[in-house]
């Protein structure tokens, strides 16, 4: 189990949970962060933070310390 805001640029995971204790639980569910979602990191700023992840045929910019709190599993293949 990894991190979201550890996922490589181009790599594609599956969401696992996200932490009970985040404020912005509801706010990322509502993005389409829920379980078992597939998610790609697309890019990053130039300081690598903020990422931009494409979940649902959306793309949302999470910032590094918002995104730890999102667990996912990496998956083996990367999607377009």
């Amino acid at each position: 189990m990894k991190k979201l805001n550890e996922l490589e640029i181009g790599k594609t995971a599956r969401i696992l949970k996200i932490d009970k204790s985040s404020k912005l639980k509801r706010r990322l569910l509502d993005l389409g962060f829920t379980d078992g979602a597939e998610i790609i990191c697309v890019s990053a700023a130039p300081m690598r933070d903020p990422k931009a992840y494409r979940i649902n045929g959306a793309v949302a910019a999470i910032r590094n310390r918002d995104a730890a709190l999102v667990y996912v599993e990496p998956l083996s293949e990367t999607k377009p």
